[in-house]
């Protein structure tokens, strides 16, 4: 039995590949980082798996977010050149991730899964982000779509 591997994760060894005969530190350094949390991801659990585009996108999230995170630490230390490697690294991720919403499309997106839950009320934000999240998708950070459910259920 032949498993393919994702097209996203092929493309991430071609530009690390790439990126090591082009002496580009930061772009290496970041793929590299990146593909090991694939891996680390893909032999996590009972058995050893292939991941699909999504869940590389999701792991590809959630390391632009500690980026992100790290970033916003080192600036308020005063730690202005880690501050600015993390920003190199999260520029690198950002090329791989679906485009952001809009805060325009996020409330349209939440207005949509409120009407489809008949939700009312903050005991229903719950309810809402298990119809909202999958129709995000890697394109908003969850605490931006809690915030924007929390904002129309409490409003």
């Amino acid at each position: 039995m032949m498993v393919t591997m994702s097209a996203l994760k092929e493309k991430l060894e071609a530009d690390l590949s790439a990126a090591m005969k082009g002496r580009d530190e930061v772009r290496t350094r970041t793929l590299r980082m990146v593909l090991t949390a694939v891996r680390t991801e893909e032999v996590s659990g009972k058995k050893a798996r292939e991941l699909t585009d999504a869940e590389v996108v999701t792991v590809l999230t959630r390391e632009a977010k500690k980026r992100r995170e790290a970033a916003e630490a080192f600036a308020g230390a005063g730690r202005d050149t880690q501050a600015e490697a993390e920003r190199d690294e999260s520029a690198v991720l950002a090329d791989y991730l679906p485009a952001q919403l809009t805060d325009e499309e996020l409330a349209a997106l939440v207005a949509e899964a409120i009407a489809e839950s008949g939700a009312s009320g903050p005991r229903a934000i719950g309810q809402v982000m298990k119809i909202v999240n999958p129709k995000v998708a890697g394109r908003a950070e969850g605490s931006r779509v809690a915030a924007e459910v929390k904002r129309r259920l409490t409003g």
